[in-house]
């Protein structure tokens, strides 16, 4: 089996360097375009299923691969991007905003701790291997929720994963 896994289209916030989480935010044009050359790239792999964040972000770059491979996408509320709290919506580069991604159990600034994430993000994919046995699955969700996925299949120091960047639309392939 082959997980296939990609973060959403950029978004305004994204272009604008914003600490974009739960914030429920649309691609924009650049990133509907990325979703579609995508999709064109991911017509010579075999996809059996589709799995996405139900932020809109996400399922806008899954329905529109959905609509061209013709397969469903199932909603998967452990695929959410990381809560960032009191730091929506503000610059990304912020000394403050760099000092909590480096607080992995860290929650006082009404933020979710990575460690919540990596339970949930763990589960998910544990469950996806016993669904999905002989099944190729595409995964739609976020820049976080990637880094993660990572750490799943690859050993990090925390320097390698809080450097770890995976841009909009492209594609990581892990064999489950």
């Amino acid at each position: 089996m082959k997980l296939y896994v990609t973060r959403h289209g950029q978004t305004q916030w994204n272009q604008n360097n914003l600490v974009c989480g739960v914030s429920d935010i649309e691609l924009n044009e650049k990133g509907i375009g990325q979703a579609r050359r995508l999709t064109s790239d991911l017509k010579e792999y075999s996809i059996d299923g589709i799995y996405s964040s139900p932020l809109i972000r996400a399922r806008q770059t899954a329905e529109i691969i959905s609509k061209e491979l013709g397969v469903p996408v199932i909603i998967d509320q452990r695929l959410f991007e990381q809560n960032y709290g009191i730091y929506e919506g503000t610059i990304r580069g912020t000394e403050e905003f760099l000092k909590l991604k480096k607080q992995f159990a860290y929650t006082g600034a009404e933020n979710e701790s990575l460690f919540h994430i990596a339970q949930r993000v763990y589960n998910f994919l544990d469950d996806i291997k016993e669904k999905s046995r002989d099944k190729n699955v595409l995964v739609v969700t976020h820049g976080g929720i990637c880094r993660v996925i990572n750490t799943y299949f690859n050993s990090m120091t925390n320097e390698e994963f809080l450097k770890f960047n995976h841009p909009n639309c492209s594609l990581m392939v892990f064999d489950l």
